[in-house]
C-alpha cells in the first residue's frame, strides 16, 4: 500500500473543497438577494404569475385572468404591467440587501413594496406586507 505525499493529499483537498463550492452555488436561489439585473436582464425581463399562496401558507389558485397578466421590468427603472382589460406603468427599484422591490404607478402616487424571498434568472417569489406571496416565472 503506497501512502499519499502531503503534496498530492493537498491537492485532493482543494480539488474537494472547490467542487463542493460550485455543487453548492449552481442552481440555488439568491440568498445574498441578487441584483437588478436578475429582474430586468440587460434591456428587459417579463414575468407572469405561476403560482400564488395566502397569507396563512395555503394554495391559491390562479385565475384564468391572473395567468394571463404580466410585468415587464425594464433596466432604466421602469415597468409595464398589463392584462387582459387594463395596462399601468411606472418605475421600480430594488434593494438587493434590504431585498425589497418597490414599485410606484404613475399618475396616481401609489407605491407597493414587496420583499424578495427568492430571486434568480427564471423565478422571483415576493411576499407581500400581509404575507401572502407570488411566484413568477420568466416569460
Amino acid at each position: 500500500m503506497k501512502i499519499a505525499s502531503p503534496a498530492t493529499r493537498l491537492f485532493t483537498l482543494v480539488c474537494l473543497v472547490w467542487l463542493s463550492a460550485f455543487t453548492f452555488s449552481c442552481n440555488k436561489k439568491a440568498e445574498t438577494g441578487g441584483d437588478s439585473q436578475m429582474i430586468s436582464g440587460t434591456t428587459s425581463k417579463t414575468w407572469k404569475a405561476s403560482k400564488e399562496t395566502t397569507a396563512s401558507g395555503d394554495k391559491d389558485k390562479l385565475t384564468s385572468a391572473e395567468k394571463q397578466e404580466q410585468i415587464q421590468f425594464f433596466a432604466n427603472g421602469n415597468f409595464t404591467q398589463t392584462s387582459e382589460t387594463a395596462s399601468a406603468n411606472g418605475t421600480w427599484t430594488y434593494s438587493a440587501p434590504n431585498k425589497t422591490l418597490s414599485l410606484t404607478y404613475a399618475n396616481n402616487n401609489v407605491s407597493e413594496n414587496f420583499t424578495v424571498a427568492e430571486l434568480d434568472d427564471d423565478d422571483m417569489k415576493l411576499q407581500a406586507p400581509d404575507g401572502s406571496t407570488l411566484t413568477l416565472k420568466v416569460e
